[in-house]
């Protein structure tokens, strides 16, 4: 700016040029000192006396410095330019008076201030930005491995009670047991490497689901009404491991009592670039209330782990009836 208000027929008067940039450098230095050294090391850590001396100081500094320079260093006008302008000025225009003292003084204080005051909002919100990203970092990187876990968390009962159940089909019914062996043999290569990539097959973790839902049924009677509805063509995508069990394990958990007619419906099906998991089962009032489970921090953990893997992109709905309970779950592919 300086230097474009100094042009007047086709000349410029470096001189004031110069001057209003040493004038504007001391605001400059004390914007960039307060912002990189004086908050950081004095303000930050609450070092207050220092950094309020310090910023007096190098107020008054430049203060003292923008009101005594131009005595030290006095207006040299171009010779050329001061005999066109007296020329054609008459004299008393001609004369300048500089800013009484109070108001020079006054002008470069309040500057000072809002220099001082804008360069520490800066810095503090910059400070506030940089740690509530590193606490969302942190808050992604231990969903993450609560996510790792679930992973690689299925119930110790489920394969107790899958054992004893393939140990007492060996006299009852071999065949029977050698397919239970083959489908826990899946199950546990599923989870020992299948599950550990960020994202699989739809085709095996289809595979997976059927292969769990097997072994469930060697743990439940005939009472159990079991309805699994799953396209025969399953479409290449791929999808986050272990999306669907621990929704599917929880139907089974809640769903069945054996004295009373129960059942567990399992639906997926694909629409618009969309794939949606329905699942119901029945409700029984001996049986735990399924939504206090779901609604407490089972429900916000599998939120938490949703907005991870799609960040609002999905749907998650909850229905829960006096005689059934229902999960339905669209995520994108």
């Amino acid at each position: 700016m300086p230097y474009f208000s100094e042009r007047s027929s086709g000349q410029i008067n470096w001189f004031e040029v110069i001057k209003n940039w040493t004038h504007v450098l001391g605001f400059l230095l004390i914007f960039l000192m307060n912002v990189f050294i004086l908050v950081p090391r004095f303000l930050l850590k609450k070092k207050y006396r220092y950094y309020f001396v310090l910023v007096s100081v190098m107020i008054s500094v430049v203060i003292a410095f923008n009101i005594l320079g131009p005595k030290v260093f006095p207006h040299q006008p171009d010779p050329a330019t001061e005999l066109s302008a007296e020329s054609s000025t008459p004299p008393m225009m001609n004369t300048q008076k500089g800013k009484p003292p109070i108001m020079a003084f006054a002008d470069n204080f309040i500057i000072c201030i809002l220099l001082v005051g804008a360069g520490t909002t800066v810095k503090l919100m910059s400070k506030w930005l940089s740690e509530e990203k590193l606490r969302k970092d942190a808050e992604k990187e231990q969903l993450k491995t609560n996510l790792a876990l679930l992973k690689h968390q299925v119930s110790p009962h489920f394969f107790m009670n899958t054992l004893n159940n393939i140990h007492a089909l060996i006299e009852m019914d071999t065949e029977k047991a050698q397919d239970a062996v083959e489908r826990l043999s899946t199950l546990m290569r599923y989870l020992l490497y299948d599950s550990a990539q960020n994202t699989i097959e739809l085709k095996k973790e289809v595979e997976f689901i059927y292969s769990f839902i097997s072994l469930m049924q060697l743990r439940h009677s005939d009472e159990v009404e079991l309805t699994i509805l799953i396209p025969d063509q399953i479409p290449d995508i791929k999808i986050p491991p272990m999306l669907f069990i621990s929704l599917l394990e929880n139907a089974f958990k809640h769903g069945v009592s054996y004295p009373m007619k129960s059942y567990i419906y399992f639906e997926l099906q694909f629409h618009d670039n969309a794939l949606v998991c329905n699942i119901r089962n029945s409700k029984h009032k001996t049986v735990v209330n399924q939504f206090d489970e779901y609604s407490g921090i089972g429900l916000e953990n599998i939120r938490k782990s949703l907005d991870l893997l799609y960040f609002q992109e999905y749907k998650l709905e909850i229905s829960d009836n006096e005689n059934d309970f229902g999960v339905n779950l669209r995520i994108p592919v």
